[in-house]
Order: C-alpha cells, then structure tokens, then sequence
C-alpha cells in the first residue's frame, strides 16, 4: 500500500519513522512518501519537505510566515493528489494538519491521525474538527481516552513511542571518555528549532558561570549548524572551550548528565524516561505567549508534570526565566533529596505509561483498519 506521511518537527519525524519501521513489517509493500526529517528519510520514505523549512511556532511567527505557510499547503495537496495514497497519516503539527485533514476528507482521502493534537491543552472546538475530519486517531498518553469519551469519540490508544525509543538505544559505553567530557556534567537543551535556542540560549549560558564545579554540554539539534550555538557562547563571554557542543548524541548526553535544562518539548519526557532530574524552561515572543496565556487550560507546560498530574519538576517560563531564578532551582535540583523524589515520580509515569511497543501496536491497527 501507499502511504502519505506529515510530520513538522524533529519529535514527529523520530515517531514517524518508526512507525514506517513497523508499518514495513505489517506491509512488505508499503511505499513511503512523507514530509519530515532525516529519520523517515533513512527509515525508506521519499522525502518532499524538511521540518527545519516548516517550523513556524507560535501566533506571531505564524502570521509573518503566511504566504509561505499557504504555499506549502498548496503543494501539499496537489502532491497528496498526484501520489494517490491508500491513507494519508498525519503526526501531530496539528496547525498544518488539520488543515490538510479538512481539505482531504472533503475529496475521500481517508485520514489517519497518530499521536493525537493536544486540543485538551487548549482550543478543545478544535476536537469536533478531528472527530469530523478524520477516519481513525491514535493516541499516546494515557487521559486522552478520556478526554476524547466526553465528544464521543472512539480512539487507538497506542501508548507512547518514546518507551520504544528510550529502551532499545544504541548508548555509547565510552560517551564520557570519547568527547573528553568532564564529570559531573549538566545537559543543556535549549530545543530543536532555531527561534526557541535564540530566546532561550543566551540566558542558560550565562548561568553556567555560577556553577564552576560542574561542565555544560549543549545537545545540539540535528537540523541545527553547530555554528549557530558557537555565537551565544561568545556572546556570554565564554570559552569556546568552556561548552561542549554535541550533535545527534542526545539521549547519550542525558543518560550520563547529572542533572538537564531542558526547553518544554517532547524532550521533557525524554529526559524522565532516561531518569534525568531536569528543569523546564520555555520562552516565546512575548505577545504569543501572552496570547497562550489565555487559551491554555491546563495547570502545566511540561509533558512530565502533565502525566505526573503534579509540579514534579520546576518551569520556568518567560519572565521567570531569569539567571538568578535558574541558579535558585539548578542548586535545589541538585540535592539529593530532590533528586530522590523526582526520580520516584519518574517511576510513577513510567507506570501509567504502561509498555513499549507503541509503533507496532499503531502499526499493526492501521493495516487492519485498512485491508
């Protein structure tokens, strides 16, 4: 079968391609077409657009972005219509996608979604537009089947990815000793798109000054010039020297850090998973995040708090973003005692995260629904 894939960021193309992994193996004769990254590229997809060219967050970059954004759409649909897909499968992004879902349920596209859009954060109208456009949806955290019950809705509970992903990495026995890295170490990880590493960057730099017994290591984003982080460490006044930089190493860099700062993101669960006592930060354009303000509905930003249904770990967003106020909580992460209860709560998500086995189970869903 044919197969039309869509994923925005680096945390879609990472899913997505494994669930091509798994999707071959339910089909020997499935043939990939997809917008995303390197992963669903190397995982047998012919790839027609690259994230790093799609990555538009937030309300204000959205509207300077328009006329890109309604090309993109334009080719989308004219591509979709020229491959003739057996199923078109959307992965999250949902500002794109559902736009596409509309327009292709209106010419008996069917539709799938994995790793449903986040509408029980906020704008949960959009719900009706998913239950109306789409013909099956995958979900991955374990209340969106309740939250979706209330519009009557049926979903594939899947369980998350990221279980897969976390327990079958290749690690690096020799990671530390290979890039000479100096312990105990801290990792850094200011996000996977250019506009959220400029916001938050520069700041978390300029703390580490503060911190002389312990290294810095920035994990670098794949679609990311190691030159574009070079500039905020001159810019703090740093040695170059001073902060490792490491690409396309990122759960190697989490599993031997003592502690992470990590921008809210996929990245946040990625860290609990690996066990990483952590902090989150966000930073946006100020009038988007004043806008978010008064939509969001949940009491959370970070995946982690979120499924704990707790502030397990401390955010620190926009003007709570401060060297002091990351100095306060970096010293409070790093004592044994918050450690210890963090990593008890680690536990507990992993509990209602249930087992691996995500991309199979989705997988194999979708080959029945569609023979």
């Amino acid at each position: 079968m044919k197969y039309y894939l869509i994923a925005g960021e680096a945390s879609g193309d990472l899913h997505a391609s494994n669930l091509m992994k798994a999707l071959k193996g339910e089909d020997a004769h499935a043939v990939f077409r997809c917008w995303g990254g390197d992963k669903m590229k190397a995982a047998g997809g012919h790839l027609v657009r690259h994230y790093r060219d799609l990555a538009f967050m937030g309300f204000v970059e959205v509207l300077k972005n328009l006329p890109t954004i309604r090309q993109n759409i334009r080719f989308c649909k004219e591509d979709i219509q020229d491959f003739r897909p057996d199923v078109l499968i959307l992965i999250d992004y949902s500002g794109f996608n559902l736009r596409i879902a509309k327009w292709a349920k209106g010419i008996g596209q069917k539709v799938f979604y994995y790793i449903a859009p986040q509408v029980w954060a906020s704008r949960p109208k959009r719900t009706y537009a998913i239950k109306e456009n789409v013909d099956e949806l995958f979900t991955i955290l374990p209340f969106e089947e309740d939250f979706y019950a209330q519009y009557n809705m049926r979903v594939n509970y899947v369980g998350h990815p990221l279980l897969d992903v976390t327990t079958t990495y290749p690690f690096q026995e020799n990671f530390v000793a290979q890039h000479q890295l100096r312990l105990p170490y801290i990792a850094l990880l200011p996000g996977s798109r250019k506009q959220e590493i400029r916001r938050v960057l520069g700041t978390l730099l300029k703390m580490t000054k503060r911190f002389p017994t312990h290294a810095f290591v920035i994990a670098a984003a794949p679609s990311i010039p190691l030159e574009f982080y070079t500039q905020f460490i001159q810019e703090a006044g740093l040695l170059k020297s001073s902060i490792h930089i490491i690409p396309n190493a990122t759960y190697d860099i989490l599993k031997n850090a003592k502690a992470a700062i990590v921008t809210s993101g996929t990245a946040t669960l990625e860290a609990a998973l690996l066990d990483v006592p952590q902090l989150v930060v966000y930073k946006g354009n100020p009038i988007t995040y004043q806008i978010a303000k008064r939509i969001i509905t949940v009491p959370h930003i970070s995946l982690v708090n979120l499924i704990a249904d707790q502030l397990l770990v401390k955010e620190l967003l926009q003007d709570a973003l401060t060297i002091d106020n990351l100095e306060k909580e970096l010293s409070l992460l790093l004592e044994p005692s918050q450690t210890k209860a963090i990593k008890e709560g680690y536990q507990l998500i992993r509990n209602q995260l249930g087992n691996a086995g995500a991309s199979k189970r989705a997988a194999k869903l979708m080959v029945a629904y569609l023979v």
